[in-house]
């Protein structure tokens, strides 16, 4: 299984590569990192802190949907077109992070097709252990509430 943390998901010479483009963001508790429909330009690699991801429904307050910590990726939307948060997000505690400007990313991406293909292994498996993981919870909630799935 593919591991989601970059130390471990990314080739050495390609994270030493990514990690000269990176400059140091500091989030202090409330503060908002992501608006759900707003332009993924930048994402981040959380070095310490807590960060709950979120979601809005229409009429209701933003739904807490996962928490993110050490060395996990912080917004893969950058990555796919049209460059829109699919979530939001917020500092739970103090948040030190590498911040990665999007555009800089894929444009390294598009100039070299195996450090290209490493981002993009990297970012898909983010996004696929993110989807089982509200997957396993949507059919908690289900099975808690006395329902079947699919039903």
């Amino acid at each position: 299984m593919t591991t989601t943390m970059m130390t471990a998901a990314l080739p050495t010479a390609h994270r030493n590569r990514l990690m000269r483009t990176a400059r140091e963001a500091v989030f202090e508790p409330g503060a908002r990192l992501l608006e759900e429909g707003g332009p993924a330009d930048r994402f981040w690699v959380i070095r310490s802190g807590t960060v709950a991801l979120d979601s809005q429904a229409p009429g209701r307050s933003a739904s807490t949907i996962d928490s993110l910590g050490h060395e996990e990726l912080l917004g893969w939307s950058w990555h796919f077109p049209p460059y829109r948060w699919q979530l939001g997000a917020q500092a739970v505690s103090q948040v030190r992070a590498w911040e990665f400007d999007a555009a800089t990313v894929r444009a390294m991406c598009a100039a070299d097709a195996e450090f290209g293909r490493s981002i993009a292994v990297w970012v898909g498996s983010v996004v696929a252990c993110r989807l089982r993981a509200t997957r396993e919870r949507l059919l908690s909630l289900d099975a808690h509430r006395g329902g079947r799935a699919g039903a």
